[in-house]
């Protein structure tokens, strides 16, 4: 038995045991693209120089899994959770086999989408179906278990995807989702489904969102957004904007909207939304920028990147365990501020780093981040799940997960675009020169300066974050229980 597990009862384990099982697998393929890029890169021809194109097969699994949430949240209170969650690991195989076969570049992004609607929709689901499944009391543990299995799945995913490469090459990691996707469509059956009869999906307003949040992340996709060369960029945001606006117009006149009354009336779940997107944020750039750094400018094999990105990814399941475990005694705030904390001095530990860091300087920072980034999953989750009435679980959990994802995938997008500036207009006095110190050595010194400043960035967010984790909450406690 799972030591979470053991807090729940032997029907509310086998619920919650799937739940975990289906996020762990989809999240593996949130970041096993991380080991599996290099060897695509290659066998589709995209050279290091196009480095910004080839991020679109991350950015393109960001967008298409936060897209996803919204939809499947609210189609999953409509038609029952249950049948939802497996209509969703339906269209992640589907995904997944299309990027196995995939010939080119473009067709590698347009499947890693589709993978990424259905995988997108399975965490929303599934957090809805453990808050259903459990009794009030132990809600803090089930989603802190449900979350830790999504950051397990992320955790893994370079590892997992740099040993299927090394034993029978990168495609195979995609084949491989079928028969675990269809396990877990199998094991789904045996729970019951509810669907609400009288309750309606706003589709209009979810392919607005979707809309909305395509084209921001598409504008901030830009290098030319920091250096003003073109009005593209530009263009993108005001599209966007305008978006946003008829996404707004159209929810006040919808009779049950997407974005329900709570959202705007709930002083809570709004608080939760803008702490969890900053937290996304800050994510992203760690996540990206450690294996990177270690990579690039500290000269690490790939290997040894990978343990170093470890380092920080196993601690957040532990720290989401923990603090799902505790939550009964602390109270959301607390613990949500006390992760904040932690990835903030983590981070800003990291922006001291050079191409040598001892032992010390190294792990101790990667784990405290890790652990925060894992310690605000479970409050951030309770309190924003706490202004939502029942109906509209599925609904406020894909909303609170797709603040997350929004965070990250509007943050890789700047990342990319604002790194290479941030390096172009560093390096712009360098000439080739006969030796090493007239040419390699500053072009380190300038990349080590673009990873500091971005650890130094991530660390001052997770600080502004605890601004609006300050009014974090549980509002009240729905009685309902089972999975409505």
């Amino acid at each position: 038995m799972r030591p979470g597990l053991a807090f729940l009862g032997s029907s509310q384990r086998v619920v919650v045991g799937i739940i975990c099982l289906g996020v762990f697998s989809t999240a593996l393929d949130q970041t096993v693209v991380v080991a599996a890029l290099p060897s695509v890169m290659v066998d589709v021809e995209i050279p290091l120089t196009n480095l910004d194109k080839a991020a679109w097969i991350v950015t393109g699994y960001l967008i298409g899994y936060t897209v996803a949430m919204p939809l499947a949240g609210r189609l999953s209170d409509v038609y029952g959770r249950v049948r939802m969650f497996q209509v969703a690991l339906l269209v992640f195989s589907i995904g997944s086999a299309l990027v196995a076969i995939a010939p080119d570049f473009s067709w590698i992004v347009s499947a890693r989408v589709l993978q990424a609607i259905g995988g997108g929709a399975t965490v929303p689901i599934g957090l809805a179906m453990a808050v259903g499944a459990v009794a009030p009391q132990r809600r803090g543990i089930a989603l802190g278990l449900v979350a830790a299995s999504a950051e397990a799945g992320s955790v893994l995913g370079p590892l997992y995807g740099g040993a299927i490469i090394e034993l029978i090459g990168w495609r195979w990691i995609f084949w491989l989702d079928i028969p675990q996707s269809l396990i877990l469509i199998a094991l789904l059956a045996i729970l019951p489904n509810r669907a609400s009869p009288a309750a309606k999906m706003d589709y209009a307003g979810a392919l607005t969102l979707g809309g909305a949040l395509t084209v921001l992340t598409m504008a901030l996709s830009q290098r030319t957004l920091f250096s003003g060369e073109s009005v593209i960029p530009y263009l993108l945001c005001l599209c966007g904007v305008f978006l946003v606006a008829a996404l707004i117009v159209s929810q006040r006149r919808s009779a049950q909207p997407l974005l329900a009354s709570f959202l705007y009336s709930s002083r809570v779940f709004l608080s939760s939304s803008l702490t969890q997107f900053l937290i996304g944020v800050a994510l992203i750039i760690a996540l990206v920028a450690v294996p990177v750094m270690a990579s690039t400018v500290m000269e690490k094999g790939a290997w040894e990147s990978a343990l170093h990105l470890v380092r920080l990814t196993a601690a957040i399941p532990v720290g989401a365990v923990v603090g799902g475990y505790i939550l009964r005694w602390t109270g959301v705030r607390a613990v949500c501020i006390t992760g904040l904390g932690l990835m903030a001095v983590g981070l800003l530990f990291m922006s001291s780093w050079e191409t040598e860091v001892e032992e010390v300087r190294l792990s101790l920072p990667l784990v405290a981040a890790g652990l925060g980034f894992g310690l605000v999953i479970p409050p951030i989750n309770v309190s924003a799940l706490s202004a939502a009435p029942s109906h509209y679980w599925g609904t406020a959990a894909s909303l609170i997960t797709a603040s997350r994802m929004v965070g990250m995938a509007l943050g890789l997008a700047a990342l990319a675009a604002w790194g290479i500036e941030r390096f172009y207009s560093l390096t712009a006095h360098v000439t080739i020169g006969p030796t090493y110190e007239t040419t390699q050595a500053p072009l380190i010194e300038a990349g080590v300066t673009v990873f500091q400043n971005l650890f130094m960035i991530a660390g001052f967010l997770s600080l502004i974050a605890i601004m609006p984790a300050l009014l974090t909450k549980v509002e009240h406690s729905d009685e309902t229980k089972g999975l409505t």
